[in-house]
């Protein structure tokens, strides 16, 4: 169940970030991100007055804030180095840190107990979402906005490392303080003054992109539960496979053999750690 809930947290991670992308071309990156946060928020905490929480207790409620400042300042450093670098590096170095950072955390902090598989897609699950995310397209180019992207793959991985410490019996709290403090981070980006005219298509993304992404977040809440930390990242953090394969799909961009070897080894980093 647990591998079930971290594949449906990539889906809808990866389907988010290509509604986001679609509407970002239209009004600036954090206005997206931030209307997307403020949905996400109005939503989980109205489910979160109605689903069951036994015991929440202040390290529940702070666990989630740390994962906010997490996300917040994660997509704040990906923005950064979005704006100075090149997004075919910057991308997929930021995905590689967080996805490295709770794997270790994982394994070597909270002692996952890892088979001899897994580790194997472990192994490759990095070349494949740097393959996924187009980072063939860097030869020969500078590192600017390396370090930002790195800071950007720190906070997602204290997103998913705090997000994992917080108790079931918190029910949906811990994310409703995930929103609420990733919004507030984002605020001030978003907050510069800026003639903004959204459409209702505009709108409509914007909209589905907080509500895939607090379903993302959720569905990685409950795997953490069923399943090792580092598993549920690894397996989370594959979702640059959807905007990839929509991309080919619904705007008929042409797949790259670097992009068809990283989802090669997608799938095989699917398969080694569901063993």
């Amino acid at each position: 169940m647990g591998i079930a809930l971290a594949l449906a947290s990539a889906l809808c991670f990866g389907l988010s970030d290509f509604a986001a992308g679609l509407a970002a071309r239209r009004v600036r990156s954090p206005v997206v991100v931030f209307v997307g946060q403020l949905v996400g928020c109005v939503l989980v905490t109205a489910l979160a007055l109605v689903v069951s929480h036994p015991h929440v207790t202040g390290a529940d409620l702070g666990w989630g804030a740390l994962s906010g400042i997490g996300t917040g300042l994660g997509a704040v450093c990906l923005f950064q180095a979005m704006r100075i670098g090149r997004l075919s590096l910057v991308v997929p170095l930021s995905d590689v840190a967080g996805v490295a950072v709770p794997v270790i955390i994982g394994v070597f902090l909270l002692h996952d107990q890892i088979g001899w598989t897994a580790w194997c897609g472990f192994a490759i699950a990095a070349p494949a979402i740097w393959l996924m995310a187009g980072s063939h397209r860097t030869r020969g180019a500078h590192s600017t906005g390396a370090g930002w992207a790195l800071l950007s793959g720190a906070g997602f991985a204290l997103q998913y490392v705090a997000l994992a410490r917080a108790d079931a019996g918190a029910g949906l709290w811990p994310l409703a303080l995930n929103r609420l403090v990733a919004m507030l981070t984002v605020a001030p980006l978003a907050a510069r003054p800026v003639h903004l005219r959204m459409n209702r298509r505009t709108a409509a993304l914007t909209v589905a992109s907080g509500l895939l992404g607090t379903s993302a977040i959720a569905a990685f809440f409950l795997a953490s539960r069923e399943q090792a930390l580092s598993v549920a990242v690894v397996l989370t953090s594959l979702y640059p496979a959807v905007p990839v394969l929509l991309g080919i799909t619904v705007l008929r961009e042409r797949l790259t053999r670097p992009q068809v070897l990283g989802l090669v080894c997608a799938t095989a980093t699917v398969v080694l750690v569901s063993l």
